[in-house]
Order: C-alpha cells, then sequence, then structure tokens
C-alpha cells in the first residue's frame, strides 16, 4: 500500500508528502526482516514490540492527518487517490497497533501470601 501511494504522490502535481510513505515504507520492511529472521530473539537490547508499536501508532497518526490534507487541498486525480489510500493505510497502521497491544500487556500473578513452612 505504501508502493501504491508513492506513486499516486509521485504522479500528483505536488510530490511533497512522498517522503512519509518512503519512510514507513522502509521501516515496515526493516520491522518484517527482523521478525522473519528472529533477529528479535537475538537483539535483546531492544524491546522490539514497543517499537513495532511506536511505529504503527505514528505512521497510522501521521498517514490520517497527511491524507486528510491532500484531500482536502488537492484537486489533481492522483493527490486525491494517494490521499484515499493514505487514509487506507491509516486504518491499517491503527489496526496493526491495535492486534500489537495486547501481545504487550503482560498478566500480573499473585504472589502467594502463605508462608514457606505451611503454617
Amino acid at each position: 500500500l505504501c508502493i501504491i501511494i508513492l506513486i499516486c504522490y509521485g504522479a500528483s502535481y505536488t510530490p511533497g508528502y512522498t517522503g512519509l510513505a518512503i519512510c514507513e515504507m522502509v521501516l515496515s520492511i526493516i520491522f518484517f526482516i527482523v521478525y522473519t529472521l528472529g533477529l528479535n530473539k537475538q537483539l535483546t537490547f531492544v524491546h522490539w514490540g514497543w517499537s513495532d508499536f511506536i511505529r504503527a501508532v505514528i505512521g497510522a497518526l501521521l498517514f490520517l492527518i497527511t491524507s486528510l490534507i491532500v484531500l482536502i487541498g488537492h484537486r489533481d486525480g492522483p493527490g486525491i487517490a494517494a490521499g484515499v489510500f493514505g487514509l487506507l493505510a491509516g486504518i491499517l497502521f491503527a489496526y496493526d497497533a491495535y492486534i500489537t497491544l495486547p501481545t504487550l500487556r503482560k498478566s500480573h500473578t499473585a504472589a502467594p501470601t502463605e508462608s514457606p513452612e505451611g503454617v
């Protein structure tokens, strides 16, 4: 979807919003490679779950904001298509953040309250 948005912004009269699509596409590819190769288990100094969640939230917010700006201000066909695809990408990034959040929450187990002697 980021590639389609990139093409639409490139064909538009004002291709100034291509940077967002490029950055999110590169970050998504990096996280895909990290999880595919299992590097998240080897590189433990980074909390990959929270990093992925923050990437998804920032991507959702930025795509929604820029898409609304493009839809309100542009009158050319590729710009409007990029705005619509950007709204769809923002919704998909928000859904990614929504399904990532429960994996970050840890269930708390209660500490034992009885004495070790069993008395």
